[in-house]
């Protein structure tokens, strides 16, 4: 009432204003007008230009010179232009292998993002109903665009059941917010339901239960579908995320979901490819679930400290479905080869996530830096490096932590324990505070075993900001950092959580 109130009298002000500032405004809209099309009227005065000026400049003996000459030219001249212009390509290839091994980043790249697209009109400003609705399902216009504050399901999430709800129990507090539990409802009924879950009344009863906001009401139906048939997978998954109150009892529930899973995986995948896409729908169903099951799976494995069975389980889980790259196992493997600290092996899964084409994360940026670190941090000393300079290992780790940094400026803090961790959230925002604390969560500890590595990340961390000041508004490796992450994080993490405005 209060913003219609305000929206009421400012329009009311707008109606009652005098002549001189309505034309004032006018002045104001037409000027804003006029340059948008500044650049079609210099193009005609440019054109009236030379036409008033083509006798004193003798244009037109101008250009029969210049075809004179363009007619005499040999062949040698045009062999030369090409072994030129063949020599300055070649520099170019190898200043951008160069820069490309040094920063990780394409120089023509960085300059195309960093300079000249906000020169042309800066990001798309695409935009998607749904993604930022406010509780009483009113779209906030003035919140960003999507492409910056896209919202991401967290690769490690924990279990509800034997996990988040201990938590609660523990403290009284709830570490997950509504529009977090909310987006993972939304996921839950994409991954696990399909139109043809209505010929199945225990699939049917499946589907009202992820839409369920009760979690005792979740567990319910889910009991009720086993009753109903002992074969639906998608009911034990819900068990083993919300009701199972231990890790071992989440992975004998997985377990028996993973039998039923394989099996309905199995009779689609034939159907499929007998009947084609009347079974589409359903097969890309039985695949999510199954995936999902062998991932959490993994999870459970590696919480249980067999650390070498879930690695294995995680690169067979990418083998078997690379074109489900997206949903970031390898983050998975990459923390449970550093619990190993099979670093040649982190190393091996950088090289390949690590790339230019695909998109990064926390977890990529801050693991590469974590191993060039590695190499430099037992024998870093400030003094020494202020006094004699920095050996061109060190420099290559500073770059690492420069990089990282830029991506996500939020988790050096959780890292060098200058802020207090929290549960991390079940979604996270990239480059975003919710990012930092998932990340921190399960990485802290591969930071503290490195010797030295938090003391060179604390050295050198904050000389990011001196080489972008400004990061809001201009970026070295990324794009600038998005301004919207504040809005976004604050619906992810609990209200007691700060969050810091980067500024």
């Amino acid at each position: 009432m209060a913003e219609a109130g305000n929206e009421s009298s400012s329009g009311g002000n707008n109606v009652g204003a005098s002549p001189t500032i309505r034309c004032i405004q006018k002045v104001k809209f037409w000027l804003a007008w006029s340059w948008t099309y500044l650049w079609l009227v210099w193009f005609i005065m440019l054109l009236c230009v030379l036409y008033v000026l083509r006798t004193p400049l003798k244009i037109q003996e101008n250009l029969t010179a210049v075809t004179v000459f363009v007619n005499t030219l040999t062949p040698k001249f045009y062999v030369a232009l090409t072994g030129t212009s063949s020599l300055i390509s070649g520099l170019i290839l190898i200043f951008e292998w160069w820069y490309f091994q040094k920063y990780g980043a394409s120089f023509i790249e960085q300059v195309s993002v960093s300079h000249l697209r906000p020169l042309l009109g800066g990001l798309e400003s695409t935009s998607s109903a749904g993604l930022f609705t406010s509780v009483n399902g009113e779209t906030d216009s003035t919140r960003p665009s999507v492409s910056e504050c896209k919202v991401w399901r967290n690769p490690l999430n924990l279990f509800r059941g034997a996990e988040y709800n201990r938590y609660t129990w523990v403290t009284g507090k709830e570490p997950l917010t509504y529009y977090d539990m909310n987006l993972s409802a939304q996921d839950h009924q994409t991954l696990f339901t399909c139109d043809n879950d209505q010929l199945h009344p225990a699939e049917s009863v499946m589907q009202k239960a992820w839409r369920e906001r009760n979690p005792q009401a979740r567990i319910k139906a889910a009991h009720q579908a086993i009753e109903i048939s002992n074969e639906c997978a998608t009911a034990y998954v819900l068990l083993a995320e919300e009701e199972a109150t231990t890790i071992s009892e989440a992975e004998r529930l997985l377990k028996q979901a993973l039998k039923l899973g394989e099996v309905s995986y199995r009779q689609s995948l034939l159907l499929h490819q007998s009947q084609g896409s009347q079974h589409e729908a359903q097969h890309r169903k039985d695949t999510n679930v199954l995936v999902y099951i062998k991932r959490r799976l993994a999870m459970c494995t590696r919480k249980l400290g067999r650390i070498r069975e879930a690695v294995k389980m995680m690169r067979d889980l990418m083998k078997e479905f690379p074109p489900l790259g997206m949903l970031n196992v390898h983050e998975n493997l990459l923390e449970a080869l550093l619990e190993l600290q099979a670093y040649a092996d982190v190393q091996a899964v950088l090289a390949k996530y690590d790339d230019i084409s695909l998109p990064k994360s926390a977890a990529i940026c801050y693991t590469a830096a974590l191993l060039k670190a590695r190499a430099v941090s037992d024998k870093f000393s400030p003094e020494t490096a202020s006094r004699r300079g920095l050996s061109t290992a060190e420099m290559m780790a500073v770059e690492a932590i420069h990089r990282a940094v830029e991506f996500n400026p939020h988790v050096p803090k959780y890292l060098l324990e200058m802020k207090s961790l929290i549960l991390p959230p079940e979604h996270i925002l990239k480059r975003g505070d919710s990012e930092a604390v998932a990340y921190s969560f399960f990485h802290l500890q591969h930071w503290k075993r490195v010797e030295g590595a938090l003391n060179l990340l604390h050295c050198t961390w904050e000389g990011t900001f001196r080489m972008i000041p400004y990061p809001l508004e201009k970026g070295h490796l990324f794009y600038p950092y998005p301004g919207c992450t504040e809005m976004a994080d604050r619906e992810l993490l609990p209200v007691g959580h700060t969050i810091r405005l980067l500024t």
